[in-house]
């Protein structure tokens, strides 16, 4: 059931500005042109300390520089800090954004020493729960998802426990190029629309026109054949933005949207974690398991996986509008049902055998 905004809920007075289309627009271009600007100074350096050399569970065939995802992170960090430096709105929503650039800054961080230098799992778990834990403890009181069903602190531990799985399915899905951009650009280009048009906050807005913008802007660098790729310095914080501005939709009483947008990493990413607990195998290790992933072994290439995965992204981002805006309990159910029919749908056609890939 959709919760309207009371007298005592007052949005963003500032940071409202950026639930102007034109706005987040801008906002969008802006991050797109500098993070393209960004990547030519950086990619002899990342030639040189970052390079990723195929091994037996790569998608890639040659070495190609990785650690991308600073330029990506960097400019939509920048464009979040500006806008709170600007328009900093109430003291609680400028806590949440600044904790939320905070974190992402030190997953970034974590990512970029796991690059050049892996790291075992015990310790990037810990920073990851850490990041996701401040980021959601620092939400705004009145931040709820299930208020019927749970206590506030029971439902800030489910959801740290939901961005840890969030933060880490985002980096086990990078894993061929544009997936990530075909992923996140539809679902963060749907949660600024959502922000535009009043079902989520200012907030969620700005994290994911900032980053859509960011993520387009790479696209050219990351476009198959790969001449760079996002890294984890990369895939780690985009999870914790992209997981925030959800957290932020869910908050406004729209949880099925919120749950629809990202729903084909969810089912890939835990379907496969399943299927490899179920085969004891260590899920902490690199892998080819995924439905993408085997996807590109049973003959499609790489265009034809991201455009499917696109393709569908669209589609759940169009489910979630109508669940936003235009909910009724009927209308939910045949939202959820239409999505998860979706979601279904590629990952059968991401799974059919089709020969040799070219």
């Amino acid at each position: 059931m959709v919760r309207h905004l009371g007298p005592g809920r007052m949005r963003m007075a500032d940071l409202a500005f950026f639930s102007q289309p034109a706005v987040l627009a801008a906002v969008a271009v802006a991050s797109g042109v500098a993070t393209a600007a960004v990547i030519p100074p950086l990619m002899p350096v990342l030639a040189r300390y970052a390079l990723a050399r195929p091994n037996a569970r790569s998608s890639h065939r040659v070495p190609t520089p990785q650690g991308g995802g600073i330029a990506v992170v960097g400019v939509a960090l920048a464009v979040i800090g500006l806008a709170l430096a600007l328009l900093p709105g109430p003291a609680q929503e400028a806590r949440s954004l600044l904790t939320l650039v905070v974190a992402a800054a030190g997953l970034a961080l974590l990512g970029a020493w796991d690059d050049i230098r892996p790291l075992p799992a015990l310790p990037r778990f810990a920073a990851q729960v850490l990041a996701v834990g401040a980021t959601v403890y620092m939400l705004p009181p009145d931040v709820r998802i299930l208020p019927e069903l749970l206590p506030p602190a029971a439902e800030r531990v489910l959801v740290t426990i939901a961005g840890v799985w969030f933060v880490n399915l985002t980096n086990f899905m990078d894993g061929i190029d544009w997936i990530t951009a075909a992923q996140f650009v539809p679902v963060c280009g749907a949660l600024a629309l959502l922000a535009a048009l009043g079902a989520a906050p200012p907030a969620a807005g700005l994290v994911a026109a900032a980053l859509a913008g960011a993520l387009a802007g790479f696209m050219p660098a990351n476009r198959p054949v790969a001449r760079l790729f996002l890294g984890d310095v990369g895939s780690l914080p985009i999870g914790l933005l992209a997981g925030y501005a959800l957290v932020r939709l869910a908050g406004e009483g729209h949880l099925l949207a919120a749950l629809a947008l990202p729903l084909y990493y969810l089912a890939d990413a835990t379907i496969t974690l399943l299927r490899r607990l179920a085969r004891r195998e260590k899920v902490w290790e690199a892998h080819r398991s995924h439905f993408y992933q085997r996807a590109t072994v049973n003959g499609l290439t790489v265009m034809g996986v991201v455009a499917r995965i696109a393709l569908a992204n669209v589609v759940l981002a169009g489910l979630a509008l109508v669940a936003a805006m235009a909910w009724t309990p009927g209308r939910g159910v045949a939202v959820a049902l239409a999505a998860a029919g979706t979601v279904a749908t590629l990952l059968a056609e991401l799974s059919r055998r089709r020969g040799v890939a070219s």
